[in-house]
């Protein structure tokens, strides 16, 4: 007796510790999961945090500066060692901004002539251009040659002439130049000028290039810019030489100027804000964008607008400055500018963003110049006699949460859009980095993948768990299950490849089966219900679903034989045309119905498999019970068993929708990746999860398109935890509700 109860508590003792084992291991997994996703969430929000920092300046070094003339220009090479003057006096000169040496001139370049007019291409372009009051012009280029010797690197500044170092004449009277601009690419270049007696003159230059010498000649072809206002305060020329910009006062004359035949004036407008005078308008980077200063601190941004079949210069957005604007410099590549006001102020503006980053006071005296360096992370600020640069951090101007998230109007674009596109091949591009297309092309692929998987899912569930029989379940619901372990790569390549052809050939056999299939089905049901009772006896029970297989097979196969029949009849031989040109709707191969039933069959056994166990684990007393009382099965079902599951169903719902939303490779390969705002079953999408996929591989780490991904990680992130928090609540309350039952 005394050995059999030893033994029992030996057996208690060893199950004990097994429990708590269990248990400690358990608690320490649900930590360990809990710990990771925590991880994962700060470091998302590490690596997005500093695209909402905003704009710092701090001082590096302040250089005296001996004063030959006004500034005309400032500017510096990309490392931010040299900086380059030009003065009135027709002085280029190159001075040190680091080591021993900052302060001193490096080299200087003395123009031959006398200066009367000034002007600078687009910084990208960084060309400037000098006028005479012999009517000649001289363009010249501030260059820096990089080497390295002794492995150190060196910078030795000289100055090139794209055009020649002779003197261009633009106007053969020998009439001094007044105003000037100038723009350049490799095959064309355009110079327009106004002449001291007030005729504007514009010239229009050709490339030629020897075959064999290789050398290039200019042809230059001259014209006099008609109706032109008697005073003009700035000329501004687009580097695609298609228009050219006169301003007089508060008002711009536009010129066409794509046919040096045919120039003519278009428009006469005023562009300065209520009540204030223009002082200062510059292109911005790209040259679509005028940037208009006011003597007021108001900063307006206009770009050209296609309404009605013309192109008109419009108003788009509005800044405020400190007060009065008395310099505009754009940056090199990015929609971002700088300006200088009258009371000493710095101010840095996007445009993308609808933002003013900074606005710092730098001096109590009249600031002249202000530059940016080609790379955007110095400003180079000159005072008389002084000479000031500052370090810059303004890495991601262009995200604010109204660029991320509401409409924003982009250079080009009729109207204010939400838009994604990253990336483009040219510098100069404006990035348009919403994020609503790509969150509401995840919801729309969720919508539609759970639109098709839920009422199969669930039906096939309930059948499952409550009709069949035994034998039957045990080989479907395995299957079924199976089906999770398919690689959703596949399915989007099977999608993609052979079901998003099969539905454009056969449009409307597809609309026939989704239609036909409910009806054959029913059909099939009220002819079983109709048959005499002893060939429904003769029938196993449970196994009733084995009737439905030829009738979708049936139906399927006529809806499609009955496809290309149907489609001549009804829409002349092509569907997919009758669309586009008689209904107005858009088709793509690879659109929402492909998406919706591939990532269908991939969210189907996990809905299936939650509900399945969640029906079949009613207790079957409660069934039982509602069956001796008198309530049909199909009572017991929706009274009983269906409310009893209910927490269950709706987790295996929410479980399939957050498989949905996070699903990549399927809307990746079935869809057309493009970020379109649109509920059609026939237009593509672009999800979050693709998004990622798509374009990790291309960013540049540390970029605002790399942390913009990131962005786009945590709020799917989000989207999931919102999911499973909403569901987790809800499935509580129904197991309250009904726990009684």
């Amino acid at each position: 007796m005394a050995e059999e109860f030893s033994l029992s508590l030996a057996g208690s003792r060893k199950r004990l510790v097994t429990d708590k084992l269990a248990k400690y291991g358990v608690t320490t997994g649900a930590v360990l999961v809990l710990t990771a996703l925590l991880l994962i969430f700060v470091y998302l929000l590490y690596v997005v945090q500093p695209i909402f920092e905003s704009a710092d300046i701090e001082k590096q070094t302040t250089l005296k500066v001996q004063s030959q003339g006004k500034t005309l220009a400032l500017g510096m090479e990309e490392q931010n060692e040299i900086a380059y003057r030009m003065t009135d006096g027709g002085l280029v000169e190159f001075i040190s901004l680091q080591g021993e040496s900052s302060g001193s001139v490096i080299l200087q370049k003395q123009l031959a002539g006398k200066v009367t007019a000034f002007s600078q291409t687009i910084p990208s372009k960084g060309m400037m251009v000098y006028g005479f009051d012999d009517g000649t012009i001289q363009i010249i280029h501030p260059d820096f040659e990089v080497s390295y010797p002794n492995d150190q690197r060196l910078i030795e500044p000289s100055v090139s002439y794209p055009l020649g170092e002779s003197h261009l004449t633009i106007d053969e009277s020998g009439g001094a130049i007044k105003h000037l601009a100038f723009e350049m690419s490799d095959e064309q270049a355009g110079i327009a000028a106004v002449m001291a007696d007030g005729r504007a003159v514009f010239m229009a230059l050709t490339a030629e290039q020897n075959m064999m010498t290789e050398e290039v000649t200019w042809t230059p072809v001259s014209t006099v810019l008609p109706d032109a206002p008697a005073k003009v305060d700035q000329i501004l020329l687009l580097p695609n030489l298609r228009n050219l910009y006169l301003r007089s006062g508060n008002r711009l004359a536009i010129y066409d100027i794509s046919d040096v035949d045919d120039v003519h004036l278009t428009t006469m407008m005023d562009i300065n804000s209520t009540g204030a005078n223009v002082t200062k308008v510059r292109l911005l980077t790209g040259a679509s964008s005028l940037i208009v200063g006011n003597d007021n601190g108001d900063i307006s941004q206009w770009f050209e607008v296609v309404k009605d079949g013309s192109r008109k210069l419009t108003l788009i957005r509005e800044f405020k400055a400190e007060a009065g604007i008395i310099d505009i410099a754009p940056e090199f590549f990015r929609k971002g500018f700088l300006t200088l006001d009258d009371e000493g102020y710095l101010g840095i503006f996007h445009t993308t963003g609808n933002t003013r980053l900074l606005s710092e006071k730098l001096s109590d005296k009249p600031l002249e110049a202000v530059a940016i360096s080609p790379r955007a992370n110095a400003i180079l600020v000159e005072e008389p006699g002084l000479l000031s640069l500052y370090h810059l951090d303004n890495e991601h101007p262009e995200v604010t949460w109204s660029a991320l998230w509401q409409e924003v109007w982009y250079e080009g674009y009729p109207e204010p859009d939400y838009v994604w596109q990253s990336t483009s091949a040219s510098d100069e591009f404006e990035p348009k980095l919403s994020l609503v297309p790509i969150s509401f092309g995840t919801i729309k692929a969720a919508f539609y993948a759970m639109l098709f998987a839920v009422p199969i899912a669930l039906a096939g569930a309930i059948y499952t768990a409550y009709f069949m029989s035994a034998p039957v379940r045990s080989i479907v619901k395995p299957t079924v299950e199976l089906m999770e372990a398919l690689p959703t790569v596949i399915l989007g390549f099977l999608a993609g490849l052979w079901l998003a052809p099969i539905v454009e050939e056969n449009l409307p056999g597809i609309v026939m089966l989704i239609i036909g299939l409910p009806i054959g089905v029913l059909l099939a049901a009220f002819i079983w219900h109709n048959l005499p009772k002893s060939i429904k006896q003769a029938t196993p029970e449970g196994a009733h679903s084995l009737i439905l297989i030829p009738v979708v097979i049936l139906v399927g196969y006529a809806a499609f034989a009955l496809s290309t029949p149907v489609e001549y009849w009804l829409f002349g031989g092509d569907a997919r045309k009758f669309l586009t040109n008689e209904l107005g709707i858009d088709f793509d191969q690879r659109n929402s119905l492909v998406v919706g039933i591939a990532m269908g069959f991939a969210v189907i056994p996990t809905i299936y498999s939650i509900a399945e166990d969640a029906v079949f684990s009613v207790p079957k007393h409660l069934t039982n019970g509602s069956l001796a009382l008198g309530a049909t099965s199909w009572q017991t079902l929706v009274r009983v068993v269906i409310l009893t599951a209910s927490p269950g169903i709706f987790s295996a719902v929410m479980m399939g929708l957050g498989r949905a939303v996070g699903e990549t490779m399927i809307v990746l390969m079935a869809t057309g990746n493009t970020p379109l705002m649109d509920w059609s079953i026939f237009q593509g999408m672009r999800t979050l999860a693709a998004n990622i996929a798509v374009e990790m591989p291309e960013s540049e780490v540390g970029s605002s398109h790399y942390r913009v991904l990131f962005l786009a990680a945590f709020v799917l992130f989000v989207f999931t935890f919102c999911f499973n928090t909403v569901a987790e609540f809800v499935r509580q309350r129904l197991r309250e509700k009904y726990s009684s039952l």
